[in-house]
């Protein structure tokens, strides 16, 4: 038996208003289309480039860039100490973690927001997001000791699944509510949507136009060593979580395109039903 999992996400910020509606019906949210033709993507230090490390990843070298102490994975992913230290235990499921060890415990993400954040309405309006639509729940952090501090960062960033320790989203004034939504994501165990075994079946990586020592970063799982499955259906061109084909691109082509050469725009806008259904999956009710 094959369990199925995908993290996708195509709602506009109107969702959060829709998706809370008791009027609002399944066509209502399917419908809806992304709002401008450009997204920001998302990266922890913009315009910036740290040294290149490794490190084995189930006997396969994986890359990433350390500014200063700060280990960055996929340009907005943050690992931590436990992280570089359990390399081998780092596991990608479909395009999320789902390890138990990974998972927040009672499925409540503890936080706290830094005073010195600006803006911190676009957290809250993120975390009412999610919310709404999952059963993840934001409790304020009192003495807990795994936690995920919202604090003011060069670009957006975050650790994936739960650390068990701080653990941060870091946002820069540039970053928007949807690019909070994407790195909670993170933060709640998913991973990047074109990390997929069987993207190449949907859309071809121009490895020519990446921005020189960002190739790993479009990896799929099966090439970074890791385990893994893929959701039925298809790579999901609507994901949140999903790059967009001009996505840090060096010379203004396209790094990624859908396999009949034309391109497509990535969304920041709110989490799909399938999102919904897979962070559901990931964080189950019980009956």
């Amino acid at each position: 038996m094959k369990n199925k999992l995908s993290y996708s996400l195509f709602y506009t910020l109107t969702v959060l208003s829709i998706s809370c509606s008791p009027e609002a019906t399944e066509h209502d949210l399917q419908s809806v289309k992304p709002t401008s033709a450009i997204t920001r993507p998302e990266e922890a230090f913009p315009n910036q480039r740290g040294s290149i490390q490794t490190t084995k990843l189930n006997g396969k070298t994986v890359t990433y860039q350390l500014f200063g102490d700060q280990a960055v994975f996929e340009n907005d992913i943050l690992l931590s100490e436990h992280d570089l230290r359990q390399a081998d235990d780092l596991q990608i499921e479909g395009t999320g973690r789902t390890k138990a060890s990974s998972r927040w415990p009672n499925k409540i993400v503890y936080y706290s927001i830094s005073p010195s954040l600006p803006n911190p309405s676009r957290v809250l309006a993120a975390i009412a997001h999610w919310e709404a639509n999952t059963p993840i729940r934001f409790v304020e952090r009192t003495t807990q000791r795994g936690y995920v501090l919202f604090q003011t960062g060069s670009g957006c960033s975050a650790n994936v699944g739960y650390v068990g320790s701080v653990q941060y989203i870091n946002l820069a004034s540039s970053c928007t509510t949807g690019n909070t939504i994407h790195e909670i994501g993170h933060t709640v165990g998913l991973w990047h949507e074109h990390s997929r075994a069987d993207r190449d079946t949907y859309v071809n990586i121009n490895t020519s136009n990446i921005i020189t020592g960002y190739e790993t970063d479009f990896q799929t799982y099966v090439q970074r060593g890791t385990d893994g499955f893929d959701s039925e259906g298809g790579l999901d061109f609507g994901s949140i979580m999903m790059y967009g084909s001009y996505d840090f691109s060096k010379n203004g082509l396209p790094t990624i395109t859908k396999k009949d050469g034309s391109t497509f725009t990535s969304q920041r806008n709110g989490l799909s039903q399938i999102d919904i259904q897979t962070v559901n999956l990931m964080y189950p009710t019980p009956n």
